[in-house]
Order: C-alpha cells, then structure tokens, then sequence
C-alpha cells in the first residue's frame, strides 16, 4: 500500500501544479486579452484620424485647385470644366464596373 499512497500523493502534487499553472495562464490570458482589445482601439482612432486628415488635405487640395489666382477667372473656369469632365469620367468608369 505504501507504494499506491506514495502514486497517490505524487498525482495530487502534480494536479496541483497543473492547477496552479492553469491559474497563471488564464490570468496572463486576461491580460493579453485586455492588452489586444485597448490595441485595437488605438489602431481604430488612429485610422479614424488618418481618414480625417486625408479628407482635409483632399478638400484643401480641390480648394488649391478652383482657387482664383491673379483674378484670372478663365483659367479658373477651365480648372473647374476639368474638373468637373474628371468627375464625370469617373462615374462613367464606376457605372461600367457595376454593371
């Protein structure tokens, strides 16, 4: 019998490290967890702000580009014609996609 007490004792050590070592991942596991979700968040505000500036500069470029320089509202105009053939380029391309 001493040799059964002796397994017995020994599984019960192990059950108990394995435990304890159970204990230990499952919390390092909550951490990354909370780590990854608060990364995730970061990323999303940050693509958030770069949609934000790219949609500035856009609007800041196409203000550069129908901007009346020297009174000349010729040039201007002819700016804002092409701009506005791009456009419909544009559309025509996407309509042709879609269908």
């Amino acid at each position: 019998m001493p040799a059964n007490d002796n397994t017995l004792v020994m599984f019960e050590t192990r059950m108990r490290q394995l435990l304890f070592r159970f204990q230990e991942l499952k919390k390092e596991n909550g951490e990354l967890s909370a780590l990854l979700r608060k990364n995730e968040q970061t990323v999303k505000d940050i693509q958030q702000k770069l949609e934000q500036k790219q949609y500035d500069y856009d609007s800041l470029k196409m203000a550069k580009m129908i901007e009346i320089s020297d009174g000349n509202l010729v040039d201007a105009k002819e700016r804002l014609s092409r701009l506005i053939r791009d456009v419909n380029k544009c559309i025509a391309i996407l309509s042709d996609e879609n269908e």
